[in-house]
């Protein structure tokens, strides 16, 4: 399908539906770019047909200035990104703007190049658009590309590829749940954490056994006896502490509201009127084998049994702390 120009040179489809291309125009490579001196835009039908001079410059910043009726924004981050993006592969994407310097497209790209200190930027200069053409056209360009999706296998290959390759994976303007996603595809899930085995019959660990782990030392005892913390110290003393002791809630009773903990109770969680002198049994250990800071997590409802054992036990009491 051709129709004739004056001149007599056809204009042959050569892109997508609704693209003329003048037959035998040779485009202009300027600094990386290739344009057609001319291109001329027409519906299908060639109802309307508008030619649009296009010419690549490189322009001063001062000369380009933001398009009033622009509703797209571009947060601060936003804008960092585009700037680390410019740094690591160049301008690639010029500014859209007619000779006046108003900018019809690539206001994000204007701002992070005043944040890099340039002194001028690639700009597609396009004039002959209609008012109406031009506010369309500044609308598109951005609307377009978020109608676009993604192929999740690939995607996650290609990030894989990159991060095996060492390449700064924050450049590509992903957040990181969205990377964290996205690397994820593929992966077996890990299994439910909350899913606790059945108890073996034959305990591996039993009361008095100690665990070396490195440096560590992981003893199965008795926190309140002062035997099993100068075995487990070997000759030391603890610079600081930081203690977890039960809150006498009763966790793991049926029906109870620790719904994770049913079946599965806690040691002394339920001592009723002896909870104080529980704590305070193990307050003297603690004190007795500490030089620094003492830490311990305790309920609302027993904040004052603890103080009072704490003190009842030598320890001088010194604030709260509330997360």
């Amino acid at each position: 399908m051709h129709r004739e120009q004056p001149g007599g040179e056809p204009l042959r489809d050569r892109g997508a539906p609704g693209t003329r291309i003048p037959a035998g125009a040779r485009p202009r490579k300027t600094r990386g770019y290739f344009m057609s001196k001319k291109s001329q835009f027409a519906s299908f039908d060639g109802a309307s047909t508008v030619t649009a001079d296009r010419r690549l410059e490189h322009w001063p910043l001062e000369r380009l200035r933001p398009y009033a009726g622009n509703a797209r924004t571009h947060t601060h981050a936003q804008i960092a990104q585009l700037a680390a993006s410019i740094e690591q592969f160049g301008f690639t994407n010029p500014i859209l703007a007619r000779s006046d310097g108003t900018v019809a497209a690539g206001h994000g790209r204007l701002e992070a190049a005043k944040l890099l200190g340039l002194e001028q930027v690639p700009v597609i200069v396009i004039d002959g658009w209609t008012e109406a053409q031009f506010m369309a056209y500044a609308l598109a360009d951005n609307q377009l590309a978020l109608n676009a999706g993604w192929d999740e296998d690939l995607l996650a290959a290609e990030l894989k590829a990159l991060s095996a390759a060492k390449f700064d994976l924050g450049l590509l303007g992903f957040d990181q749940r969205e990377l964290g996603r996205a690397l994820a595809v593929g992966l077996v899930p890990p299994a439910d954490l909350d899913d606790v085995p059945e108890l073996s019959k034959a305990p591996v660990s039993m009361r008095g056994d100690i665990w070396l782990c490195g440096d560590h030392r992981v003893m199965c005892g008795d926190a309140t006896d002062r035997a099993d913390i100068d075995r487990l110290l070997d000759g030391q003393r603890a610079a600081l502490c930081f203690a977890d002791p039960p809150y006498n809630v009763d966790y793991g009773r049926p029906g109870g509201s620790g719904r994770k903990g049913r079946g599965r109770p806690i040691l002394n969680d339920a001592l009723g009127s002896e909870f104080g002198a529980f704590l305070r049994s193990a307050c003297s250990t603690i004190l007795g084998v500490t030089d620094g800071a003492v830490y311990i997590c305790m309920s609302s409802a027993e904040l004052n049994t603890l103080q009072r054992a704490f003190q009842e036990a030598g320890g001088k009491w010194s604030t709260f702390v509330i997360w």
